[in-house]
């Protein structure tokens, strides 16, 4: 007696299943864009971050000038969104190989680990920053911190916008590793 394929326990390939698709190449496309809005974004960041500056004509308190070197926080803040802009550049790559090859998984695992630690970057840089914002609009009474942006407005309009810059930027990596993620779940 012959048994039948299936009482055997032998799995029979079903003809009418569709093979597995590769990633969708939108994501691909889609993460190079953001990869472009996210160069945008980070340069211009620091771009205004380091021309900013605002010489008062006069003497008030203890300080006539405000330029982004006087403070190490607003120095490291330039200098991560530098590395970020110029990671990005060079991602953009392999964003550029996943658009040619969407079936590509160490590629894209090693982008996404790359993604993950420039990220931990621009957001340390970017937070740090913000705090010193904060005192600059608010001051601090207790620390007998006065709040500078009465007197350097320019300077303190310069710097909030590249904040705002660097947050983009921050959202957006946040977006191209979830995409990547998606990518990669689907292969």
């Amino acid at each position: 007696m012959k048994e039948s394929a299936q009482e055997a326990g032998e799995v029979q390939p079903n003809v009418d299943e569709a093979p597995k698709a590769a990633p969708n190449r939108g994501i691909s496309i889609l993460d190079f864009i953001l990869r472009i809005v996210a160069i945008i974004s980070t340069f211009a960041s620091a771009i205004a971050m380091g021309k900013s500056n605002n010489k008062l004509p006069f003497f008030t308190r203890s300080i006539s000038r405000g330029e982004y070197q006087d403070l190490p926080t607003f120095m490291f803040f330039v200098v991560a969104n530098s590395i970020t802009s110029a990671y990005l550049v060079l991602s953009l790559a392999l964003s550029i190989f996943h658009i040619l090859k969407s079936g590509a998984k160490v590629t894209r695992t090693v982008l996404i680990t790359l993604d993950m630690i420039i990220l931990s970057l621009l957001m340390s840089g970017a937070s740090a920053a913000a705090a010193i914002v904060h005192l600059a609009h608010k001051g601090n009474v207790r620390a007998n911190w006065f709040a500078i942006c009465q007197e350097f407005n320019s300077f303190c309009v310069r710097v909030s916008g590249s904040l705002v810059g660097s947050f983009i930027g921050i959202l957006v990596l946040m977006l191209l590793i979830l995409f990547s993620a998606i990518a990669l779940s689907r292969q």
